[in-house]
């Protein structure tokens, strides 16, 4: 399946260590958001291939190939299959590009050294982690207590489209670390990296049934994922509405969720800022792969005193930002996902114009020569936008700004916290003890000061309020995809010693 750029490839599914065709024979074709053109064409899973990738990581999580090796011998795979993914850097490169409209710039320099570290910290993580905990003495009668860490089973992972590799690694790793056995349900956009990493994963030396990929409706299949009683957790990321739609679901069978769902992220500028490196800390912080990420900064919170100033800076700073081919390293930014994506974000930028939003940059769609048959937008700022407007509130999920007049930093802060999201937020400012100050009271999972995007291996990442519960990243994370369990042994062999025994006879 080497990068073909004269002719699509051909995927299939990954069952069980294997490519698999659908049962049903079904394709599906995926296109390149850069110029529409079709890139490959992959096997349309159905209920029956679900069922089969679910049987598979079962059967192979109950009997222990992978669940019951050392953390050193799983550890070892892991880093082997980090390895691969650098010396494959290259292909794995070209399918996210072709499929997710990501620039070959982003990807190469962080995306793909970003999964192989993932990757490593999590076998890392795995060797330092503590699966025993010994208890001290207790009450009553001599005994040993322990509690233990165990995997939880198989994972169902449900991943977006934007960051398809990385994301998916962020739960891979943490699962496959801990013993559990995965089947992936990779967005319709964007499987193709997702199905190369599952045939690395093998030529690393993890088991067939280990990490099983499904691409197909997520409507469908993943559904049938969340509803099996088989699968002992979904871990998903996307939009809040269909998070609450897999916690309803989960819910007929108690399995554990964890959630990675929207942001609409604040980003206070306070009169000290240093403009030279915030405001270009600004346009990366909503324009990053076209601002189809969760943790953007899109509302951007500016003091009255350099209201003017900043959006002029702005101005100026995206009209720098080259757009254009994602496989040319000289571009900033790519186009959106899909033309459906390109009228959602036009759709919102006509209403910030419609609530009276003024706009100072952008807004309009791309059709310049070479980019007219792709899905481009203009870097958006709108001024004077309020924080109940409908762009101040919900998450675009393109390149729009909203920017908000305050003029003092508890109203800043109040507006900050004025969402129903809590991703991310961040803070520019050249006195940092102000600055931790306020991210005290900013209520989201991850702050930034005097920077955006910031996210580390070994740093917990996840949200507040509606922006979904649980941890990716950090060492918490492998809590995420363990189970407790508490286990009691009596030392003493004499009824009398008993302190129930009384109570009952």
């Amino acid at each position: 399946m080497a990068a073909n750029t004269q002719q699509a490839l051909d995927f299939q599914l990954y069952i069980n260590g294997e490519w698999t065709p659908a049962r049903s024979g079904e394709t599906f074709d995926v296109f390149n958001p850069a110029n529409g053109e079709r890139v490959a064409r992959v096997a349309k899973a159905g209920s029956s291939d679900v069922d089969a990738a679910i049987a598979a990581a079962r059967q192979t999580f109950d009997s222990g190939v992978w669940s019951r090796r050392t953390p050193q011998e799983r550890a070892a795979v892991l880093n082997q299959f980090a390895r691969k993914i650098v010396e494959n850097a290259q292909e794995l490169g070209y399918l996210e590009v072709i499929s997710s409209g990501a620039t070959i710039r982003r990807v190469s320099s962080m995306d793909i050294m970003g999964s192989a570290f993932v990757m490593q910290q999590s076998a890392g993580f795995a060797l330092e982690y503590c699966y025993v905990n010994h208890l001290g003495p207790g009450i009553g009668a001599p005994s040993n207590n322990q509690v233990w860490r165990e995997p939880l089973g198989v994972v169902a992972a449900i991943t977006p489209w934007n960051f398809p590799m990385i994301l998916a690694m962020w739960k891979l790793a943490p699962a496959l670390a801990m013993g559990n056995s995965v089947v992936v349900k990779p967005a319709t956009y964007t499987p193709l990296s997702t199905l190369k990493l599952a045939q690395l994963a093998t030529e690393a030396g993890i088991p067939p049934g280990v990490f099983n990929v499904v691409a197909g409706p997520g409507a469908s299949i993943g559904e049938a994922l969340v509803k099996d009683p088989r699968v002992d957790k979904v871990a998903f990321t996307g939009s809040t509405e269909v998070g609450q739609r897999i916690m309803e679901l989960a819910s007929g069978t108690v399995k554990r969720v964890t959630l990675e769902l929207g942001g609409k992220s604040p980003a206070i500028v306070l009169p000290d800022a240093d403009l030279e490196l915030t405001i270009p800390g600004l346009l990366y912080g909503f324009c990053l792969h076209t601002g189809q990420v969760c943790q953007s900064g899109t509302r951007i919170l500016v003091h009255d005193s350099m209201y003017d100033q900043v959006l002029e800076g702005m101005s100026q700073m995206a009209a720098k930002i080259k757009i254009g081919n994602t496989l040319d390293p000289s571009t900033g930014m790519g186009p959106l996902v899909s033309n459906q994506q390109l009228d959602t974000v036009l759709g919102y930028i006509q209403s910030g114009l419609d609530e009276g939003a003024r706009l100072v940059y952008g807004g309009k769609r791309i059709t310049d020569s070479g980019l007219d048959k792709g899905h481009y937008v203009e870097p958006t700022i709108f001024a004077d936008v309020r924080n109940d407007m409908k762009i101040a509130q919900e998450e675009i999920f393109g390149p729009v700004a909203s920017v908000i007049r305050y003029s003092s930093v508890e109203e800043a802060i109040e507006i900050a916290n004025d969402t129903i999201y809590g991703l991310a937020a961040g803070v520019w400012s050249c006195d940092v003890n102000q600055a931790l100050k306020i991210s005290r009271e900013l209520k989201a999972g991850t702050v930034w000061i005097n920077d955006w995007h910031a996210i580390r291996p070994d740093a917990p990442f996840g949200g507040y309020k509606q922006s979904g519960f649980g941890r990716e990243l950090g060492r918490q994370s492998l809590d995420e995809y363990s189970q407790v369990k508490h286990v009691h042994v009596s030392l003493t062999p004499e009824l009398r010693q008993r302190p129930w025994a009384s109570s009952l006879f």
